[in-house]
């Protein structure tokens, strides 16, 4: 038995865990019946999803199969996409708990995973693609949680990983410190895709992003400064100049769109609201003369509808959910009238992670708006947003002329 942790410095593609080779998404089914219609082909979204489902299996899918029927699944070998977003423990057994009426279930959703290919007497394989800080939801246990598992019920199996788990983004060191103490665990640097194929311009974009995260400013103004020249990233401190220079950027049908963090509640006098519902199937496939499409500039996508996807160019409103004050990040959360600070550190990690995936979606370039803030509103002072506009300019990205 096998199990093999491909990890990315850019996250994977695809939504959400899954069996074989990641998860068939409405969009796709949308995408592919508007296609044959252009060739003058007659396909119902029906027939899209049976195609898709030659190839793709949901994670839920094969759970499911696996929870009625105990005998070993038909596959010897799964590829987990996104494995870094299976569920916890407590996240499991609440849902096993409430949907599945299974009260008491004790494993992780890894571990679970694991065990349906266990069943197999001879061999099987497990193949966990992973993208490095890109946990956003709650119960979402990360890598560290497939290898726990490994350790605790599945001492025969070999387990062949890169040795880039070490990396703090990961927040595997303790785990893979507790389970290289057994001998068949192998390190591979093969195993690490290091070129994103997301930002075909550069390729050290992810790099960039974690760098600017971990605070480590100096290195990323050195880092942006090598592809600049092919990736440009640029500040302002107006969403209406970056709707504009997206605009002059993008040729021909390149997309383009507002993207923001699930919790940036304090962009209304912009005219972005998080809250407002938004379609990311029009989103992200309609056309130009489309107001639902992200080429109006209007509705802003956040993390959790750009994850596994990506736009050629991307505008980033940064709220005042994440400050940098002072040397370090501050983390909040807008909750009635006002912001109050997030303190526990799984909460902290996902908003830091949410940035994270906004930061890592554009494939030709993007412009990043921190908003001057107004005295007069007590939830949008100037100081919960200079230290970050400060910050990124030390980093290296140029301003715009307003």
């Amino acid at each position: 038995m096998t199990l093999c942790s491909t990890v990315s410095s850019a996250s994977s593609v695809g939504a959400g865990t899954s069996t074989k080779t990641g998860s068939p998404s409405v969009s796709h089914r949308y995408n592919d019946v508007g296609q044959a219609l252009q060739r003058g082909e007659r396909r119902t979204k029906g027939n899209a999803r049976q195609k898709v489902k030659t190839f793709i299996q949901p994670v839920h899918e094969f759970r499911d199969e696996c929870l009625k029927d105990l005998s070993p699944p038909p596959e010897h070998v799964t590829i987990f996409d996104e494995a870094q977003r299976a569920w916890n423990l407590q996240k499991t057994a609440d849902f096993m708990h409430r949907k599945k009426k299974r009260p008491g279930f004790a494993l992780s959703e890894p571990a679970f995973l694991i065990s349906c290919l266990d069943r197999h007497l001879d061999w099987a394989v497990v193949v966990c693609l992973i993208g490095g800080g890109q946990e956003i939801n709650t119960g979402e246990a990360g890598i560290s949680e497939w290898l726990s598992a490994l350790q605790t019920l599945y001492p025969e199996w070999h387990v062949h990983v890169s040795p880039q788990l070490r990396d703090s983004e990961y927040a595997a060191a303790d785990a893979l410190a507790t389970l290289q103490q057994r001998g068949n665990v192998h390190f591979n640097e093969s195993l690490h895709l290091s070129v994103s194929m997301r930002s075909f311009r550069a390729e050290h974009l992810s790099s960039f992003v974690k760098l600017v995260l971990d605070l480590e400013v100096e290195q990323a103004l050195q880092l942006y400064r090598q592809f600049a020249g092919r990736y440009p990233i640029v500040l302002t401190r107006s969403v209406e100049r970056a709707r504009h220079w997206l605009r002059e950027q993008a040729r021909g049908s390149e997309r383009y769109g507002l993207v923001v963090s699930s919790q940036a509640l304090r962009l209304k006098p912009h005219a972005i609201d998080v809250r407002s519902p938004m379609d990311p199937v029009n989103w992200f496939l309609n056309d130009k003369d489309d107001v639902r499409s992200s080429y109006f500039l209007e509705d802003a996508a956040t993390e959790f509808h750009v994850q596994g996807l990506e736009l050629g160019w991307c505008g980033i409103v940064w709220d005042a959910d994440l400050r940098y004050h002072a040397g370090q990040w501050h983390h909040h959360s807008f909750v009635g009238d006002r912001w109050q600070h997030i303190r526990l550190d799984t909460r902290q990690a996902y908003l830091r992670n949410a940035y994270r995936v906004l930061l890592t979606r554009a494939r030709q370039g993007m412009v990043i708006v921190v908003p001057h803030g107004e005295d007069s509103d007590a939830t949008r002072r100037p100081q919960y947003y200079d230290g970050t506009f400060e910050m990124l300019r030390r980093a290296g990205l140029p301003v715009l002329a307003e």
